[in-house]
């Protein structure tokens, strides 16, 4: 092993490599430090308030704060550590040396993108495994605790369960998992072959169904209808929906598992609640985000390796900038894959596509 990195990669790769990495771990625990500060003084009334032993805060709410927090602010804390590294060796006239000495601007990018590529796969890992286990303890902690003070339970709820059959249900109490002023349509292609309406229907947790309350029902056969009044009476039925259908979560995709996120897309193009450019956004951005490790190491250098007046204080400030510009795009493309006609995919590819651009024009300009 010793011999395969003393052939391929020579003294100066492994000084860039040890600089880099350093440098972006050290950063990215100071910034996870702050970050973990100022949440503390923000919910500790929230903790107090409902009894949080210190077990549930370490190992539930902070074991998912801290990695999802760390995979978020990897790729922009990655470009500063870039920036601020070359620009200091810049400043210092280590680069001039590296390319007199005939080696190409390309390979002296090599042990930039095998750092970027070491930290993208980590990312592709925790984007795809990781956060979605630890988001889930993060966000069934802020549920169970009651971080978001907002009502998460939606009104005037349409869902579509299979190709025939219909379901309405004008308001949902999740705590008794009770629906009210239901309504179940059955068609026969564009024909109304059945209509259900109920004051109320509930689930039982234990039995797996739903019971329905003071119904009456409809049958529709051509000209001819029938109709059954079971007022006062119930009936368990089994239907393709759960409560968590009618509960609405910030983030709560992205505390699914990719595969569970597969199957609710599949579930979700039946059903039509309005939610799948959301879900196929995370989706998406599970593979796509990762990229980004690649397009700011690229700025980053182009930026930083050339030396000018004022030390590294110009290059960190126009990476500061960036940062900023990149996560403005991210939010944009966001607001318009979910509200918006713009396809999620294309939404993804948005930020690391124009900043990838970017890059390219940078090392053009970049010394040789």
């Amino acid at each position: 092993m010793k011999a395969f990195f003393s052939r391929y990669l020579k003294t100066i790769d492994r000084y860039i490599i040890k600089k880099y990495l350093g440098t972006f771990v050290f950063t990215l625990g100071i910034f996870v430090i702050i970050t973990v500060v100022f949440d503390i003084s923000e919910h500790i009334d929230n903790f107090l308030k409902n009894h949080s032993t210190l077990e549930e805060i370490v190992f539930k709410y902070y074991a998912g704060f801290i990695p999802f927090y760390m995979n978020l602010l990897s790729p922009l804390i990655n470009f500063l550590a870039v920036i601020f590294f070359t620009a200091k060796m810049a400043n210092q006239t280590e680069i001039v040396p590296i390319l007199s000495g005939k080696a190409s601007f390309n390979r002296f990018l090599r042990p930039y993108f095998i750092c970027a590529t070491l930290i993208f796969l980590v990312s592709l890992f925790a984007n795809i495994y990781l956060i979605p286990f630890t988001n889930n303890l993060k966000i069934t902690f802020e549920n169970s605790h009651q971080f978001n003070g907002d009502d998460p339970t939606k009104s005037e709820v349409h869902i579509q369960l299979d190709k025939h059959t219909f379901v309405y249900v004008q308001s949902f109490d999740n705590s008794i998992h009770t629906g009210y002023q239901f309504i179940l349509e059955k068609f026969d292609g564009d024909q109304l072959r059945e209509k259900l309406l109920a004051t109320n229907i509930v689930y039982d947790s234990l039995k797996r169904v739903w019971t329905i309350k003071n119904y009456t029902i409809k049958y529709v056969n051509g000209l001819k209808e029938k109709f059954v009044d079971s007022s006062g009476r119930s009936k368990d039925t089994v239907l393709d929906m759960r409560p968590v259908d009618f509960i609405h979560y910030d983030n709560g995709y992205t505390a699914m598992s990719t595969s569970d996120l597969a199957k609710n897309i599949e579930k979700e193009k039946i059903r039509g609640t309005g939610a799948l450019k959301e879900m196929h956004y995370v989706m998406y951005q599970r593979f796509v985000y990762p990229l980004s490790s690649f397009v700011l190491t690229l700025i980053g250098v182009s930026i930083s390796s050339r030396k000018v007046r004022g030390g590294i204080g110009l290059p960190l400030g126009i990476g500061i900038f960036l940062c900023m510009a990149y996560i403005v795009v991210d939010r944009f493309a966001f607001v318009f894959a979910v509200k918006g006609s713009l396809p999620p995919i294309i939404a993804v590819c948005v930020p690391n596509g124009i900043f990838g651009l970017v890059g390219l024009y940078l090392l053009s300009k970049a010394p040789k």
